[in-house]
């Protein structure tokens, strides 16, 4: 079965359990999952039940998909996200993130951890992600390209557009939370980065780092979605390779997540007010 025909029937599946509309799609990263239990009107549909969607393997990544209503938008979360390092493929990756523009999202917002590179950044800041960079040795384009998905060549000048960054600055400042801004480099993983890399990164331009997010966004693009990214600085690199483990990782950002969890609905609500 080709890609377009196993999204179709992952759709049709996800319709079997709930007809609500979809206008927002959001990915949810490390200690964020707790934002899916607010969903009202929630329908909860785990991976597993759903037809070519992978499970989720990682700790703190619950593997479930939810449907419903989120402060005034009707929005399909993923608590929990697919990596590249748990050994799937990129169209595996990136399936769910198919499945939710199928689903009618025209809007993703992908959420993650990420260790910060940039000398300005402190454990528990909140990047707004303005750019990103692609260091995983990989493209989820890459093979035949099926034009009912979208054009061969997408562009990616603007896969963070202007308008989506300038409403999370704005539901930053009306909540007095600082929001940092700057490019994402994504990594395979699952191995922490030498001296030698993180020197290597910065010089290169980017300010923040993970094993995430780039494929999903990709993807979004090709669809022609528009994208909100937000990251959650769990660790600094600048001052060499950090020794804190994938634990101690998820407990700063669960302490963290409640200035996330803030922004990501105050951005929710503006654009809940925008289609009034």
């Amino acid at each position: 079965m080709d890609l377009y025909n196993k999204i179709q029937e992952a759709q049709a599946f996800v319709r079997s359990r709930t007809q609500q509309p979809v206008e927002v799609g959001l990915v949810l990263g490390s200690g964020l999952g707790g934002l899916a239990d607010s969903v009202e009107n929630a329908v909860h549909i785990p991976y597993l039940d759903i037809p070519h969607l992978a499970p989720a393997t990682v700790m703190g990544h619950a593997g479930e998909l939810v449907v419903g209503h989120l402060e005034g938008v009707q929005v399909v979360v993923m608590k929990g996200r697919l990596h590249y390092y748990e050994g799937y493929t990129m169209e595996q990756v990136t399936f769910p993130t198919r499945l939710i523009r199928s689903l009618g999202a025209d809007t993703l917002i992908v959420t993650n951890s990420c260790g910060g590179l940039n000398p300005s950044y402190v454990a528990g800041d909140m990047m707004l992600i303005r750019d990103h960079i692609n260091h995983m040795g990989d493209n989820p384009l890459i093979g035949p390209n099926d034009d009912r998905l979208g054009p061969r060549f997408p562009p990616m000048s603007r896969a963070y557009p202007q308008d989506m960054r300038q409403r999370a600055r704005a539901a930053a400042a009306a909540n007095h939370i600082q929001l940092q801004e700057g490019v994402y480099l994504g990594l395979t993983g699952p191995s922490f980065e030498t001296p030698a890399e993180i020197l290597s990164f910065q010089r290169m331009g980017a300010d923040a780092l993970g094993m995430s997010t780039v494929p999903e966004v990709i993807v979004a693009n090709h669809m022609g979605m528009k994208v909100l990214g937000l990251a959650c600085v769990t660790n600094v690199l600048h001052d060499g390779p950090s020794n804190d483990t994938h634990v101690e990782v998820l407990d700063m950002a669960a302490r963290t997540s409640a200035k996330m969890l803030t922004v990501l609905r105050a951005s929710l609500q503006s654009m809940a007010r925008e289609k009034r």
